[in-house]
């Protein structure tokens, strides 16, 4: 009982300033890792699923509101950049296999990005969605700035476009082994760099934790995508909207 006042001052201290949003961070993906690891690294226990949907709860139990959270939580989103610049190190001990599978890998990262666009701008213009709807919708397989960027440009929203490429990513890294072994895909290179293009971040983050090389070719699978939609998304998505609402 005398620890609950305790723990009624350390709320009130975190909550007065940039560090709750910090903590609550990460003590929700270390809660989220340890019920993926009780899981037995089961895909459906994602762990990032899991941390926000712990996080959200706490939010709106709490009534804080996003921005007074993301006051400390920015402190995390920085590391995202130097996160994916070390992607380059793993990826560096895999240049002879990248030389000589050059060719594959581009032509699935046309097909693999192309297809990603297309088909989700396609099935939510012919589902009844907005074009505005579709712009969104139409990047998600990119990472998530990216994707925000090329959907603001295109007159999409923003918001709207992070959580769908969350929920791409997560979807993903969930439902990834399960198709690769109904597709008889055994090579870590074609799985990660699949789930590269994909599910970016999120799936490049499960396929570490799998196997090393797949994680390697995985993040290739996720930079290089990332630059083909702001190439690609920008002459797709109009062409595309245009033949179907006609």
């Amino acid at each position: 009982m005398h620890e609950l006042p305790r723990l009624g001052l350390i709320w009130v201290y975190l909550a007065a300033s940039p560090l709750l949003g910090l903590t609550l961070t990460l003590c929700a993906y270390v809660l989220a890792f340890a019920i993926y690891t009780r899981c037995k690294f089961s895909p459906l226990a994602n762990p990032v699923a899991i941390a926000i949907a712990l996080v959200s709860a706490v939010l709106l139990l709490s009534g804080m509101s996003y921005s007074d959270y993301f006051a400390g939580a920015q402190f995390v989103h920085f590391l995202l950049g130097p996160a994916t610049v070390a992607l380059a190190i793993p990826l560096a001990r895999q240049l002879p296999r990248l030389r000589s599978s050059f060719l594959p890998l581009l032509c699935g990262l046309l097909a693999g990005s192309a297809t990603a666009i297309v088909s989700a701008v396609v099935i939510t213009l012919l589902l009844g969605g907005s074009y505005q709807m579709a712009v969104s919708i139409g990047p998600k397989s990119a990472t998530t700035p990216i994707a925000m960027g090329v959907a603001e440009k295109l007159g999409g929203l923003p918001a709207l476009t992070a959580v769908l490429v969350i929920s791409t990513g997560i979807f993903g890294a969930i439902s990834a082994r399960f198709l690769f072994n109904r597709l008889r895909i055994d090579s870590p290179e074609v799985r990660g760099f699949a789930l590269g293009v994909a599910s970016h971040g999120i799936g490049t983050a499960r396929a570490f934790q799998v196997n090393p090389e797949m994680g390697a070719f995985a993040g290739l699978g996720m930079g290089l995508n990332g630059v083909l939609t702001a190439f690609l998304a920008p002459w797709l998505i109009p062409v595309f909207a245009a033949l179907l609402t006609r």
